[in-house]
């Protein structure tokens, strides 16, 4: 008998998840110039990450022979600080994608099921079938959630519901009002993980405070990532914040040592550093050293908005110009 024979089925039919495909992967079979290429397929952010993540994580590394705080302290008491809850209430994770693939290994098992939205993050089925789980797929409205439909479909063996929001790939958004009802609706043995991956993008009058949510639901988990806005992608860090009954059984099944040191001194580093995660009143300066090389974006302050600029999108030369410069165009305004 072969060594696939004896995996689990629910093991062995599952289709490994497929990322984008990094640029060297594309020059090596094209025959193209790594510096010709532009990656627009994995919603990275094309600035990195800010100076005060970069210095942090350049000091941490004369400490790499050692082993990472295996509990995070300084990175959760800074989420703690930054999000107003108790440090006992993160999980950190190695990227988000680990903060759900820890809710699904701690409550999925063959016989239960976990519920989410057709057209919603891949992980989320892979996640459900590597523990042998039913996943139940609700139709999109849209291309986005329909709440009422998943609600409908949750059964005495549903663990586990996930929603992503905004929605990852479709972009699509629901409000906080209308997650607060699904909530509200939700029997309380069930784990809800909202899933805000994308959350730093957000218009100001989209925010909602997820953090009340979780205050009020003790089932709610809500999972962020540093991989997106913050711009620390290759250093995979996530967290999820949640009432205790839930980060006490996740944390059972955590790797001690899953947030390496680079990744907890960036992260913290990169929380509060506001000046880079927004233009803020570099917007002005931003606008010029854009002009400056050669591209043309539009101040929006004639609309109450002095702190923004809109930026369209160009064609794949076009787009590629200003992914290029923009870079250069930041570190020249904030200076």
């Amino acid at each position: 008998m072969s060594i696939q024979a004896n995996a689990p089925q629910h093991v062995s039919a599952l289709a490994p998840y497929q990322p984008g495909k990094p640029v060297s992967e594309i020059a090596r079979e094209f025959g193209l110039d790594e510096a010709s290429i532009v990656k627009l397929a994995s919603n990275e952010n094309p600035l990195g990450m800010s100076p005060k993540a970069r210095e942090a994580m350049f000091a941490a590394a004369a400490e790499l022979g050692r082993y990472p705080d295996p509990n995070g302290f300084d990175l959760k008491s800074a989420l703690a600080k930054r999000y107003g809850v108790p440090a006992e209430w993160v999980t950190l994770g190695n990227g988000s994608n680990d903060i759900l693939e820890l809710v699904a290994h701690a409550f999925l098992v063959q016989g239960t099921s976990s519920v989410y939205a057709q057209f919603s993050f891949a992980v989320y089925a892979l996640a459900t079938q590597a523990t042998g789980a039913k996943s139940v797929v609700v139709p999109a409205i849209d291309f986005g959630h329909d709440l009422n439909a998943m609600l409908a479909a949750i059964d005495e063996t549903t663990r586990v519901v996930f929603i992503a929001n905004p929605n990852n790939p479709t972009g699509t958004f629901l409000t906080g009002t209308a997650i607060e009802a699904f909530l509200a609706a939700v029997p309380k043995r069930v784990v809800v993980v909202l899933d805000e991956a994308y959350n730093e993008y957000l218009e100001p009058a989209d925010q909602y405070d997820a953090m009340a949510l979780v205050r009020r639901f003790p089932n709610l988990l809500v999972s962020r990532s540093f991989s997106k806005a913050y711009g620390l992608a290759g250093l995979r860090v996530g967290y999820g914040i949640a009432q205790p009954e839930l980060t006490d059984l996740i944390n059972r099944i955590r790797q001690p040592f899953n947030v390496n040191t680079l990744a907890q001194a960036a992260a913290s580093a990169s929380l509060f550093d506001e000046k880079f995660l927004k233009f803020g009143a570099m917007a002005s300066r931003l606008n010029t050293e854009l002009l400056r090389r050669g591209v043309i974006v539009r101040p929006v302050g004639n609309y109450g908005l002095p702190e923004h600029l809109r930026i369209s999108v160009g064609t794949a030369a076009e787009n590629a110009v200003f992914l290029r410069v923009l870079p250069q165009a930041m570190q020249a305004a904030s200076n």
